[in-house]
């Protein structure tokens, strides 16, 4: 699937292939949904050029360090090399896969790593006083190494003294050493080293994305400095041909009837269909296979999940909820929040349970906030476990199953509205100069009243005439008219605002004023103003 962004992809890479500077785009994003094929196409790139890969994802730390690390790592495989540079089969691709994944803000640095513990402050937070010390060390007995008479006589660092040979005093100093080497895993910087990346970089760069607003929107190198290739959902011909043929190579039994189920299932995401191969190749064909496959709803995953969790206080992990419905904690937690009341015994359970799920969304929030995803998994615990718990502690009844949240639902239905007044305040804030948030103030109400429909005849005619203008300028569609009257887009109050302009009556002067000395005189003394008037 997907020849011409395979072209596309092979072009860019023969730019490197030249002896000389670097080409023009160092960089490359390939775009595309899950599952069509983008890091396959990267690494197989690098095999047909037999460069080396470098390789960073979403479950690698993707601060500014690493990523200047990975970029190091690139130049001295490049250097490594033996012989004279060869520019076709000496290269590194750096692949940076869900690129798209980053957060955070351009010109923001990386965290600063905290400054390492003393031994003798680690020791003094451990055990507060120094006859505690003696005690857990079994220091100043028979045999023993003396005691410490206080903690100035603890040296800053262990050194060889005889006591960091006994137990106690070893099990600290491994704690110690563990507790200064804190590795920052969160993304701050990130997107400030890619920018960069993409400018400076002396290796081949690709980075991998869903959805390439996500990382272009952060800087003009990462929209203007890389090659553009777009990758498409594959054809249901390719997916089952793909599947046909690794059947009959790895010799598996799968019938027509399962392998179609498979292609409906993928909607062009060859990795899940290949995942379902996986999953029902070791079962007889027919029923069995059958019974594995259905179709993939995300929905009803969520919906188990929340039922699982609710009734047999079940604890999940984030990396079980990503493994079991392909979603993150945060896609969980409205199905939790809008169930748990139907699932609970009473209202005393119902109180009870709302303390984890407070704290779920409070590491959620931070998760977000700071990016540190590891907090993920203390949500999803709380959450799931956590709240299924408080909820069945004793036997009772629930109201399942699961429901569909309300709140997302409303979301969807109003998706279509909502992007209407996203659109409609792009165009006025660009024409007016106005920030997106300021128009949906002030804006918007004042198209809405500007353009309400007027009296008919050739009294409205100019009023009419004015509301086209102002149509024609701002290049209203028919739907955002009919958002902004309230009307169906079919409605003919619609059609009134596309039509051409009217003509309009014009107006009989008035014949002039013979001019006479008094009305000369009196418009001299009204064009002559006073000092104070300036």
């Amino acid at each position: 699937g997907n020849p011409r962004a395979r072209a596309e992809l092979r072009n860019w890479a023969e730019g490197w292939t030249r002896p000389g500077p670097p080409p023009t785009r160092r960089a490359a994003i390939l775009s595309g949904p899950p599952g069509v094929g983008k890091t396959s196409a990267a690494l197989a790139l690098a095999a047909d050029l037999r460069w080396g890969v470098v390789e960073m994802n979403a479950s690698d730390a993707r601060n500014a360090d690493a990523i200047q690390k990975v970029a190091g790592r690139a130049a001295g495989l490049r250097t490594l090399s033996e012989g004279p540079f060869d520019p076709v089969h000496q290269r590194t691709l750096i692949v940076l896969d869900e690129a798209d994944c980053l957060t955070g803000r351009l010109g923001e640095q990386a965290r600063k790593a905290p400054a390492p513990i003393g031994w003798r402050e680690y020791l003094r937070g451990r055990y507060g006083t120094v006859d505690a010390l003696n005690v857990t060390w079994g220091l100043g007995k028979a045999g023993a190494p003396p005691a410490f008479e206080g903690w100035e006589a603890v040296p800053r660092v262990p050194g060889n003294h005889r006591w960091t040979a006994l137990a106690p005093a070893q099990r600290d100093l491994v704690d110690w050493r563990g507790s200064s080497r804190k590795v920052d895993l969160s993304d701050r910087g990130g997107i400030g080293a890619i920018a960069e990346l993409v400018r400076t970089t002396r290796q081949p760069l690709l980075l991998i994305v869903n959805d390439e607003r996500e990382l272009t929107r952060h800087s003009a190198a990462l929209r203007t400095g890389v090659a553009r290739i777009r990758f498409y959902s594959i054809s249901d011909v390719d997916v089952r041909t793909c599947i046909t043929r690794i059947a009959r190579r790895e010799g598996l039994a799968i019938e027509g009837r399962a392998i179609e189920s498979i292609v409906h299932r993928a909607h062009g995401d060859l990795r899940a269909a290949l995942n379902d191969v996986d999953a029902i190749s070791p079962l007889p064909p027919g029923p069995a296979q059958m019974n594995v496959l259905g179709n993939r709803d995300l929905g009803s995953d969520l919906a188990f999940v929340t039922e699982e969790a609710l009734t047999q206080a079940r604890f999940y992990r984030s990396t079980e909820v990503r493994d079991r419905v392909d979603a993150t904690p945060e896609d969980l937690f409205p199905w939790i929040e809008e169930n748990l009341p139907r699932f609970s015994v009473d209202a005393a359970h119902r109180a009870a349970a709302y303390v984890p799920l407070a704290h779920a969304d409070l590491y959620l929030n931070r998760a977000r906030r700071w990016r540190n995803y590891g907090l993920w998994s203390y949500a999803s615990e709380l959450m799931t476990g956590g709240v299924g718990t408080r909820v069945r502690d004793r036997p009772g009844t629930s109201t399942g199953p699961a429901h569909f949240p309300e709140f997302l639902g409303e979301m969807g239905r109003s998706r279509g509205a909502r992007a209407l007044r996203e659109s409609i305040a792009g165009k006025y804030g660009g024409a007016f100069h106005l920030s997106r948030e300021k128009v949906r103030e002030v804006g918007l109400p004042f198209l809405e009243d500007f353009l309400r429909p007027t009296s008919s005849g050739p009294t409205g005619a100019p009023h009419r005439n004015i509301q086209r203008s102002l149509v024609r300028d701002l290049e209203l569609t028919p739907e955002e008219i009919a958002y902004l009257r309230h009307v169906e887009p079919e409605n003919r109050a619609v059609e009134e605002l596309l039509a051409p302009d009217e003509e309009t009556p014009r107006a009989v002067a008035a014949p002039p004023r013979p001019a006479t000395a008094s009305a000369a005189s009196a418009s001299r003394r009204d064009a002559q103003r006073s000092l104070g008037d300036f």
